[in-house]
């Protein structure tokens, strides 16, 4: 476990650098990796390596960590006193069993954002951040949603609200007349955006695609990339990060994200 002890980020920059990728790790957890994530909070044994590490840790609090490199990782909380970094929330494993998957990944969600400002305006506070770069800081990491937003799609229901219900309709039915008639990637978000608005209507439809938000890095919309659609949540995704690539959408007929996919009754 690294937990960020290597690396320290002196500047506003670095700092926020640091927060997104920590935070891109959480969402990916939660998200498009949330069975593999579930896993490794489930006190039950699969295999001889799972028992061993079950009988030592089945009683400890795990912590799920996020780190600048976008990876993640569930262990116990670190060792030293006190710890190089503020620790994130202990003993999500032993909440799991006792609510709804959805419940406790939105807890988990809520706890991994408070741990993400701590760890940046820890290092902000570290490293002698004034007023100024404090409330510069703030203002970056405001920009973006929270974890619990993308988690429970809240981001997606605002958006929502913003657009009238029919240029809602309008722009899907474009969506699928372009993918029709021109044999584009079934999906493609960034394809059907852009050349089938009327004049008038183009920095209105733009404006309402910038404020979309991929269902797993959480990042927004951009025109020159390839968004794909899960047909069961409704969550729009980078290509990349799904792992869908426009020439493979051609051939998909109905299109379920990695979370959807890998959903099943829990006991």
């Amino acid at each position: 476990m690294d937990g960020g002890a290597s690396y320290n980020p002196r500047t506003v920059e670095e700092v926020f650098r640091d927060f997104k990728g920590r935070r891109a790790a959480m969402i990916k957890a939660l998200t498009t990796d949330v069975e593999e994530f579930y896993k490794q909070c489930d006190p039950d044994a699969q295999n001889v390596t799972e028992l061993i590490k079950t009988l030592i840790t089945e009683k400890e609090n795990l912590c799920l960590y996020g780190y600048p490199s976008e990876q993640w990782e569930v262990n116990l909380p670190a060792e030293e006193v006190p710890p190089e970094l503020p620790e994130p929330a202990l003993g999500i494993n032993f909440a799991r069993d006792g609510m709804q998957e959805k419940d406790w990944l939105s807890l988990v969600a809520v706890h991994s954002d408070a741990w993400l400002l701590a760890v940046a305006f820890y290092f902000g506070a570290r490293f002698g951040f004034d007023k100024a770069d404090r409330k510069r800081l703030f203002n970056m990491i405001n920009d973006l949603p929270t974890i619990f937003e993308v988690v429970t799609g809240a981001t997606k229901k605002q958006t929502k609200e913003k657009s009238s219900v029919s240029n809602h309709s309008s722009n899907k039915s474009k969506s699928n007349s372009k993918r029709g008639s021109e044999s584009q990637p079934k999906y493609s978000k960034a394809a059907a955006s852009k050349d089938e608005v009327e004049d008038g209507m183009e920095d209105e439809d733009d404006e309402e695609h910038g404020e979309t938000l991929c269902g797993a890095c959480g990042e927004n919309y951009a025109a020159d990339e390839f968004w794909i659609c899960c047909d069961i949540c409704e969550k729009w995704f980078h290509g990349k990060c799904v792992k869908i690539t426009p020439a493979r959408a051609e051939h998909i007929k109905q299109y379920k994200c990695p979370s959807c996919s890998n959903k099943r009754a829990r006991p």
